[in-house]
C-alpha cells in the first residue's frame, strides 16, 4: 500500500476507531431511510450493536446497500448481520465493541440475553474522507479491507 494509502487508513482509525455517532442510510421501497447509530471502525468496516428485528436490519436483509456519513466522511457499503452478540464466533469482536462502547454499553439499553441483540457490520466499498484540506477518494474493494486512496487533492476545504 502506498504511503498516502496508509495515511488515509490511519486517519480512519484515528477518527473512527472508537465510539462515533454516524448517520446510517438504508433503502426501503426505493426511498432512503436514515438514522443515527453508534459505530466503531476497524479494517474497512463499521460495526454497530442493534436489534435484529429493527427496521434497519429488515431493510438491510431486503437490500444490503447502505451509506454512512460522519465527521468529514461519507461512504457506501453493504450491511451484514454477524449474528447474536453473545455467539462464540463473535467473542473477540464483541470484546472490542464492549471496549469501544464502554461509556454506554451496559446502561440497560441492550439485552445481551436476547439473541436478537446483533452485531451489524457495514463493509465499506468506497468513500470520501477529508482531512486538513486533503480529499481522499477511498476504494475499499482493492485490498483486504483497508482503505486504498485512489486519488487525492490538496485543494482547500473549509471547515
Amino acid at each position: 500500500m502506498a504511503g498516502w494509502s496508509r495515511e488515509a487508513e490511519a486517519l480512519l482509525r484515528e477518527r473512527f476507531g472508537r465510539d462515533n455517532i454516524l448517520a446510517l442510510a438504508t433503502v426501503e421501497n426505493g426511498r432512503p431511510q436514515v438514522r443515527y447509530v453508534n459505530a466503531y471502525y476497524e479494517n474497512g468496516a463499521f460495526y454497530a450493536i442493534t436489534h435484529g428485528l429493527s427496521n434497519k436490519m429488515r431493510q438491510l436483509r431486503e437490500n444490503p446497500e447502505a451509506a454512512l456519513a460522519g465527521e468529514w466522511f461519507t461512504a457506501h457499503g453493504r450491511g451484514e448481520d454477524l449474528g447474536y452478540f453473545g455467539r462464540a464466533e463473535n467473542a473477540e469482536l464483541a470484546a472490542r465493541l464492549r471496549t469501544a462502547f464502554a461509556a454506554w454499553i451496559d446502561n440497560g439499553h441492550n439485552d445481551f440475553s436476547d439473541e436478537n441483540t446483533r452485531i451489524l457490520r457495514i463493509r465499506l466499498t468506497d468513500g470520501v474522507l477529508f482531512s486538513h484540506g486533503t480529499r481522499y477518494e477511498l476504494d475499499f474493494g482493492a485490498s483486504s479491507g483497508s482503505a486504498v486512496t485512489t486519488g487525492t487533492s490538496s485543494r482547500s476545504v473549509r471547515k
